[in-house]
């Protein structure tokens, strides 16, 4: 029986971070479904937690472990899928290190995903994003860096772990000015910015202030912004444009919708899934296509290409409203 205690940390501690360069909220959300799933296998099988062995979870456990995740915790097909995918990632891992586990490891990694209703990416339009910009007050320094925050996240398209761990020394705001954004599997790419954007971002570095954390965007303690911090930054703004703009109102938000109306307003103007995908920093350009879904202009273009059919037109006469009425009494 091998011990599972020291194969997760150091999958989590080593391969994750250092040998596959996840990122930490990655890491974070793996840990967490491996806690829950080791919950559900103490339970089931009456250990201690720390007591578990690789060979304890076998396919029939991780079934069961999706099931109870479905029903005790109302978790959606996506958040199933996604602790499905830390398992298997798990067990690719173990294969490597244990292998005369593989008929197991093989046995969980057929266990398929489960198919779900795929919803549109949800979007902001263009003057909704701006009464978004617009919120903050730039007569404080906190308006000021929150304007600066909130117009880099848009323009670039920036996940949140991007915007949050942007080092100041990734700004160049010499002709042209760009940002070197570091994103998922350690992959680099480089971003030009808008004359606005480099502005907002001038007015912030200019009051930052001599801060010991390398981070671009810090709190007001002077420590790194975090993802919630900003998540609490962007819902605050977001219901003040929402006084502004009435559609906004009985709405949500989160950082990742303004990374999607970054990508559906680059798809209107460049036609070009190839040049979002560059932007977005997308590694496969599949995800990129799922903005084309969002975009009505796409498919406006392939309806206004088509002659549509010439049908026999009929001629229809209502019938009586007193007859309709007294058939429908009988």
């Amino acid at each position: 029986m091998t011990p599972i205690a020291p194969l997760i940390t150091a999958f989590l501690r080593e391969h994750m971070p250092v040998e596959r360069g996840y990122s930490p909220h990655t890491c974070e959300t793996y840990a967490h479904a491996f806690r829950l799933l080791f919950i559900f296998a103490a339970d089931r099988l009456q250990k201690r937690p720390s007591q578990l062995c690789v060979e304890d979870i076998t396919a029939k456990l991780v079934l069961g472990f999706l099931a109870h995740i479905e029903k005790s915790r109302s978790n959606s097909p996506v958040t199933r899928n996604s602790r499905l995918a830390a398992i298997k990632a798990f067990m690719r891992y173990v294969e490597l290190k244990i292998p005369v586990a593989i008929e197991q490891v093989h046995q969980i990694r057929a266990i398929p995903t489960k198919r779900h209703d795929q919803s549109l990416a949800k979007h902001l339009t263009l003057a909704q994003v701006k009464a978004v910009l617009d919120a903050p007050n730039l007569n404080s320094r906190s308006g000021i860096r929150d304007r600066a925050m909130l117009h880099l996240c848009f323009a670039c398209g920036l996940r949140v772990s991007e915007l949050v761990e942007l080092p100041i020394e990734a700004v160049s705001l010499r002709q042209p000015p760009s940002i070197r954004v570091k994103g998922k599997g350690r992959r680099e790419r480089c971003l030009p910015l808008w004359k606005d954007t480099a502005r907002d971002l001038r007015a912030w570095m200019a009051i930052r202030g001599p801060v010991a954390t390398p981070e671009l965007f810090v709190s007001g303690a002077g420590t790194a912004m975090t993802r919630a911090g900003f998540e609490y930054i962007l819902e605050k703004h977001f219901r003040a444009a929402s006084k502004v703009v009435p559609e906004l109102q009985g709405r949500t938000v989160s950082p990742h919708q303004l990374r999607h109306s970054c990508a559906v307003l680059m798809l209107q103007a460049t036609r070009d899934v190839r040049k979002v995908a560059l932007w977005l920093g997308h590694s496969d350009m599949r995800t990129t296509e799922a903005y084309l879904r969002a975009d009505p202009s796409e498919k406006l273009e392939a309806m206004e290409a088509v002659l549509p059919p010439s049908l026999r037109r009929g001629r229809f006469k209502a019938p009586d409203a007193l007859l309709t009425s007294l058939l429908s009494a009988s």
